[in-house]
């Protein structure tokens, strides 16, 4: 099913292209001082670094305790599923960074400020980074990886991502299109190193 989702939220993402321009004039048009506030308190919830440093530090916390024997079958699961995650970032990071390279998106700042829009394929730089979303990737392979841990909650978790990765479009910090590109290819990313080198953490419907 995450399969499916994920190549979904692509294709859906690669035809929100043709509107993004004109969606992002209307965002910014009418999103509140106030609600601006309130997103740019949460849309970092959705950060690479902060998710992976706490992988990292559970995942090193937990090695040593399981070197030392006697560990709990609860410091297993958590060795396992920040070793996931470490994983399905890092795929996912691999596959959304080089498409950023290679088709080279103007960030909406462009389109606002200067009336610059468009892709710049194969110009290398680091400066036209907005397709596809890393804060949306992130934090949807970190809702795989919570349902796995707690099934019961599923709907929360990806509620929870959907927004945060929302968030991003409605700063005018990317446009519609990245933000559901990326979550595809965090959903993609998670579920295909769960399914494959975890098998026992993957739910039947994943």
């Amino acid at each position: 099913m995450l399969l499916w989702a994920g190549l979904g939220l692509i294709i859906l993402g690669i035809a929100c292209v043709a509107i993004d321009r004109r969606a992002v004039h209307f965002i910014y048009d009418h999103v509140g001082s106030r609600f601006h506030a309130f997103l740019s308190a949460t849309t970092h919830f959705a950060k690479a670094a902060h998710w992976l440093a706490a992988a990292l530090a559970v995942y090193a916390l937990t090695w040593l305790w399981l070197q030392h024997g006697g560990a709990p079958g609860v410091v297993r699961l958590a060795f396992q599923c920040a070793l996931a995650f470490i994983i399905s970032l890092g795929l996912g990071s691999a596959l959304l960074h080089g498409t950023k390279l290679v088709l080279g998106r103007r960030r909406p700042r462009d389109e606002l400020e200067m009336n610059l829009y468009g892709f710049i394929p194969f110009g290398f730089s680091l400066d036209w980074n907005s397709f596809p979303s890393g804060h949306a990737l992130t934090i949807f392979c970190v809702a795989v990886i919570a349902t796995a841990l707690w099934p019961q909650g599923a709907l929360l978790w990806f509620a929870v991502a959907l927004w945060l990765g929302l968030t991003r479009a409605l700063l005018t910090a990317h446009f519609l299109s990245d933000v559901l590109v990326g979550a595809g290819v965090g959903l993609i990313s998670a579920r295909e190193v769960l399914v494959n080198f975890f098998p026992h953490l993957a739910l039947a419907w994943f």
